[in-house]
Formats: C-alpha cells, sequence, structure tokens
C-alpha cells in the first residue's frame, strides 16, 4: 500500500532524512518511534507531500507520489492528523465535519444551509458514532477538551475516505487515562475501518500494546523495524532510545517478551 525507497532530505546542510526505506503493507498499524531530532515529523512532511525529498520515491497504491501537491495525494486516499489538531474552531463539531466530507465529495455547500445534501448527512452521523462524538455534536469545536479535539481532527481526516492515515503523537499533551482512552479508540477506528495506519508516539507501553510493527529513526537514518517484540530487545534501540532501565525491566520479566 505505501513504501518508501531511499528518502533522503536536508535543510541547510543538515540530514534530516538520510536513506530511509521502509514498508507499511495494507491494513497495517505501524508505529514510527526514536529520539527527538530523530526526523520522524520530517518522515511524515515527506510522505505527505508537505515537503519534496532531495531524491528517492514514494510508492502509493503503485505510484511514485513524489512531486505531487499534498491536496493531491489526500485526493489519492492519503490523510493526516496533526500533533496539534487542525479545527474549524467557531464550527460546531457537526458543521466542521459536514464541510470537510462535503469538500472532499467536491459538492458547494453554504455552511449557512440547514439541509445538506443527503449522503454527506448520513457520512456526517456515521463518523459522529465511529468517534463517540454524537453527544457533542452540536458543540462549538473550541469548546471541547483536548482529547475530543484531537478525535475530531481524526475525524476530519477520515471524512476524507483514506486508504493510509497518518497521526502525528494522537496522544500528546495528555494524561495516563485520557491517552489510553485515546489509543484504544484509535486502535477500534483501526480495527473497525482496515485503514494502513502509522502512528508516531513517544509512549511505549502504547507501542509496544498496540503496534503490529515499529519502525526506529535515529538522526533521520532507520536504527531498526520489527515487531514489537524484537524492538524491545534490539540492544542498538535500547541504547539509542529505550535506556538501561527499560534493559533491566525486560531483563528480569517486568516488560513481557
Amino acid at each position: 500500500m505505501l513504501s518508501v525507497e531511499n528518502l533522503h532530505k536536508s535543510f541547510g546542510g543538515v540530514q534530516a532524512t538520510r536513506d530511509v526505506t521502509l514498508d507499511f503493507p495494507a491494513g497495517s498499524l505501524t508505529a514510527i518511534i526514536g529520539p527527538n531530532g530523530a526526523g520522524k515529523t520530517t518522515f511524515f512532511n515527506l510522505i505527505s507531500g508537505h515537503v519534496r525529498p532531495d531524491s528517492g520515491r514514494v510508492v502509493f497504491d503503485g505510484a511514485d507520489v513524489v512531486g505531487l501537491s499534498s491536496l493531491e495525494i489526500v485526493r489519492r486516499g492519503m490523510a493526516r492528523a496533526f500533533q496539534v489538531a487542525s479545527l474549524f474552531p467557531s464550527l460546531t463539531v457537526r458543521e466542521a465535519l459536514t464541510a470537510a466530507v462535503t469538500a472532499h465529495q467536491r459538492r458547494s455547500w453554504s455552511l449557512l444551509s440547514r439541509f445538506p445534501l443527503g449522503q454527506s448527512r448520513a457520512r456526517v452521523e456515521e463518523l459522529l458514532e465511529l468517534l463517540g462524538l454524537a453527544p457533542k455534536a452540536d458543540l462549538v469545536s473550541s469548546s471541547l477538551s483536548h482529547g475530543d479535539q484531537k478525535l475530531l481532527d481524526i475525524g476530519l481526516a477520515l471524512a476524507m475516505d483514506p486508504k493510509v492515515l497518518l497521526l502525528d503523537e494522537p496522544t500528546a499533551g495528555m494524561g495516563p487515562d485520557e491517552r489510553w482512552r485515546m489509543i484504544e479508540k484509535v486502535h477500534h477506528l483501526w480495527q473497525a475501518r482496515r485503514l494502513t495506519m502509522v502512528f508516531i508516539e513517544h509512549d511505549m507501553d502504547i507501542v509496544f500494546k498496540y503496534a503490529q510493527a515499529v519502525h526506529v529513526l535515529k538522526y533521520g537514518a532507520v536504527l531498526a523495524q520489527g515487531t514489537p517484540a524484537e524492538i524491545r530487545r534490539n540492544q542498538d534501540v535500547i541504547d539509542a532510545y529505550l535506556g538501561t532501565d527499560h534493559h533491566l525491566a525486560v531483563a528480569t520479566g517486568e516488560v513481557p517478551a
């Protein structure tokens, strides 16, 4: 579904991404991890068309999309939710989703209209139920909790009917309980829709519990890739990112294999 081949990008002589080659099979759930400055968000920017690589290929659904605009890549079926939610702050949750759905369907619709097209309305109600936001559908987006704003941002991405969904730190800025509720909702969305989903995450408990595969970046290059069990025992990853405490926890059985 999505593969990246020899991707390279430099900014002012600094190599942000170095010869990255990764594969994301259709229907997979993959985590991207690594220390700060590893190039995780730059990697998302490159594959989603927000930044053009210096060299390499991004093959999405059989075609190289390097050089296409981010809008065209969205139209082809790759959507992204950002670390900081990008919302319609003055609209209600239902209005924001309706605007996104109708824009995707390439139909003109006035936000002041009381009767959006029936097909759009049905799709919006489906998304509200899927996200668990139906009880808050008539609240203004800016009044939502941080977690619900992130859910709405994911909903705006889902309104594009993506084949691939990129999530940039979906649990960022949340407390422990809210963080687990969010990732469980993300996992439910993946199970319900069977999207190819790629997420950046710093919480290793979340990564090791939910990801099918883990790709580790360091200084813009691929340090390791494998299953959660393989990554948590990888000495290079422990040294570069997970740390000695994690190593001891694995050795003593506190972190299961």
